[in-house]
């Protein structure tokens, strides 16, 4: 079978010639469906960056990039942004909710970008956010949500959309550690319903979560506990359907 994420001798610069930034420098990596992995390492690693190119957020100066078996760097940018909006789902430290929406308007928005109508938006919406644990809370606004109710709204719009790849990129970093846990165990739960995650942060306590852990610095990969079998518990095509 093939691999979820294939990436071979990727490279990301910034900068002109005399004024590089090289961010990445040939990174070769696959990931297999229904796996959770942490890219670990400290600021200026490149996992930032190596989430962008993952993301469909970035494009990669060197190498090649393999999506579920399609070569993503052959599509255009109407393409791309049309295939990153219906197979991956972000999550990151700073929430990015709309402040004067509720918990249930914030996690439909996605889906209004890919024409869903109204009543299976609400629905969808509803479902979801019951299955992060906050069922009761579907017309809170951001502010009346503590910081792990808000990222668990954050949580439920990337599920939205039915994606088969969740980045979450530092999701606990504006946490305190208790809640962190409660997230992180939350992102288990996923994984264990099928879907792929691939989680991004600095702290080895955070990173002992997943079960398989990428250690970056400098641009390269300087470690890896090794992919392991995909483990299909839920979906057997590595998505899960609220």
């Amino acid at each position: 079978m093939s691999p979820l994420i294939e990436i071979r001798g990727v490279a990301r610069t910034y900068g002109t010639r005399g004024a590089e930034v090289r961010a990445l420098r040939g990174i070769t990596l696959a990931v297999a469906k229904s796996e959770f992995v942490a890219i670990m390492g400290p600021s200026g690693s490149g996992k930032s960056t190596l989430m962008n190119i993952l993301g469909l957020l970035d494009r990669p100066t060197e190498g090649r990039y393999l999506l579920a078996g399609e070569d993503v760097g052959a599509f255009g940018h109407d393409r791309l942004a049309a295939y990153r909006n219906r197979h991956i789902g972000f999550i990151f430290q700073g929430f990015n909710l709309l402040p004067r929406a509720s918990a249930a308007d914030n996690v439909a928005l996605p889906l209004i970008y890919r024409g869903v109508r109204p009543n299976e938006r609400r629905r969808r919406a509803a479902a979801v956010l019951e299955a992060v644990g906050l069922g009761q809370r579907l017309h809170h606004h951001p502010q009346q949500l503590s910081g792990g109710e808000q990222q668990r709204v954050a949580i439920a719009r990337a599920m939205a959309g039915n994606p088969f790849l969740l980045l979450a990129d530092e999701p606990t970093g504006a946490l305190d550690t208790g809640t962190g846990e409660e997230i992180l165990g939350l992102f288990r739960r996923l994984n264990e319903g099928g879907r792929t995650v691939i989680l991004i942060t600095h702290d080895p306590s955070v990173a002992r979560h997943a079960r398989r852990v990428i250690s970056l610095r400098d641009g390269r990969i300087i470690g890896d506990s090794g992919a392991e079998a995909p483990h299909h518990v839920g979906a057997g095509d590595g998505t899960a359907t609220p």
